[in-house]
């Protein structure tokens, strides 16, 4: 089919779309039913091959998202950001590339819009610019009209993946190693509190969903979030999503309500999709009473800037904390902080572990530095023989009688971890 041909059927479409809109309350029969009844009515001189094409073009406009449902099918694209009505880029492995995919007005990319947010029960008019929401799959959308978007309206799809990564793929794409997946296994295992950083799409939420799949199955989960996007596995996980106010400004329920109803919920582990306010007090409050082996993240450029957002976030909390009293809670909170990083070829890696001192500081465990993988130190001795005995590192014992428990000696058991973490070491790099 040439250009030309497909610049008749894609005006026809538009035609037909404005038909069946108009005409929606009238005619019975599923939408399906009514495009195809329309398009054999009104372009019954076209040939199947064309009709066929109508007909899609049809459905995509009157009740998907236009031209972006190629892309949205399109099992690489991980990210969709529209620009006004004239530009379009994806995401694929990270890379954000143009396409050729154009809305034919800026009344038709709206439409889009408006077809997102209308079965959410959500609304974006001249009178509230900004929008969040979640598609049904889970994707993330975020909409924002002029006058504040000076281009025209713009539209940020962030793709869900049905079902997480596992970490066993977050090992094979590279984002860590062998080794330091299982040394994050056991010390989720052992109810280490994780708190995993980074920056804007450098895979935080990814990384979080396949840190909770080491949660044993016999745990009750609670998981928290903006936008439900997190797919856990275990037979018992509760998963609670915040609210939005109302069009009346009424009805608002905030991450900071759901932490705090969450411990009324009986949770082994709370699991948070991120702390943007002052629910970081409240997570902090959670973690030190109980909850330890709770997981979440907050976006930061290294694990020292992740502790002291938190403690900032927590400031705002409305209480009168001083911050010694804050930065002590981290510190009694939070045992490792897992940073990662998008580089710039779009792979998403695992920089940095670090253990979070009684002083509420970041001591460095494990670095990739120029693509090598370093451990720097090792864990301190209560870490190391909790992680040691969750992932069931033992050694063989000193009178002989061959391998103990790994809880029957506590020094025995930190050089176990010690072992085991730095197995993947290369030998140059044992005494970094």
């Amino acid at each position: 089919m040439d250009a030309h041909a497909t610049e008749d059927l894609e005006e026809l479409a538009g035609e037909l779309r404005e038909r069946l809109v108009r005409a929606a309350s009238e005619d019975d029969g599923s939408a399906a039913e009514r495009v195809a009844a329309l398009v054999e009515r009104e372009a019954a001189l076209l040939s199947e091959r064309e009709r066929a094409t109508l007909r899609r073009m049809v459905s995509e406009r009157a009740l998907g998202l236009g031209p972006l449902e190629p892309l949205l099918a399109d099992p690489e694209v991980e990210e969709v950001m529209v620009v006004g009505p004239g530009r379009v880029w994806v995401e694929r492995a990270g890379v954000v590339q143009p396409t050729d995919v154009a809305f034919a007005e800026e009344a038709e990319l709206r439409h889009a819009i408006e077809r997102i947010l209308a079965p959410l029960g959500r609304r974006v008019d001249e009178a509230e610019p900004l929008c969040d929401a979640r598609l049904a799959d889970g994707s993330r959308v975020n909409v924002v009209l002029p006058p504040l978007a000076l281009d025209g309206p713009l539209l940020t799809i962030r793709r869900f993946r049905a079902g997480g990564m596992p970490p066993q793929e977050l090992v094979a794409r590279g984002t860590m190693d062998a080794a330091l997946h299982d040394f994050l296994a056991a010390c989720v295992r052992a109810r280490l509190t994780v708190l995993v950083s980074g920056g804007t799409g450098s895979g935080k939420t990814t990384t979080l969903g396949a840190l909770s799949s080491f949660i044993p199955d016999g745990e009750r989960i609670v998981t928290i979030e903006d936008a439900a996007e997190l797919r856990l596995r275990q037979p018992h996980v509760v998963r609670l999503e915040a609210r939005p106010a109302s069009l009346e400004g009424r009805g608002e329920v905030t991450i900071r309500r759901l932490v705090r109803n969450a411990l009324r919920m009986r949770p082994d582990r709370i699991v948070v999709g991120e702390i943007r306010d002052g629910a970081a007090l409240d997570m902090l409050s959670a973690m030190s009473s109980g909850h330890d082996g709770s997981l979440s993240t907050v976006h930061a450029g290294s694990p020292a800037e992740a502790l002291r957002r938190v403690e900032t976030l927590s400031l705002m909390a409305d209480v009168a904390l001083p911050h010694a009293a804050v930065r002590e809670l981290v510190a009694g909170a939070i045992d490792l902080v897992v940073h990662q990083r998008r580089e710039g070829d779009g792979r998403r890696r695992i920089v940095s572990v670090a253990e979070v001192t009684r002083e509420g500081g970041a001591r460095e465990l494990f670095v990739l530095r120029d693509g090598r993988p370093r451990w720097r130190a090792p864990l301190p001795e209560a870490l190391a023989a909790r992680v040691a005995e969750a992932g069931g590192w033992a050694v063989p014992s000193a009178h002989g009688a061959g391998p103990e428990p790994a809880a029957s000696q506590p020094l025995a058991r930190l050089e176990a971890a010690r072992r085991h973490l730095r197995a993947s070491v290369l030998p140059e790099d044992r005494g970094a």
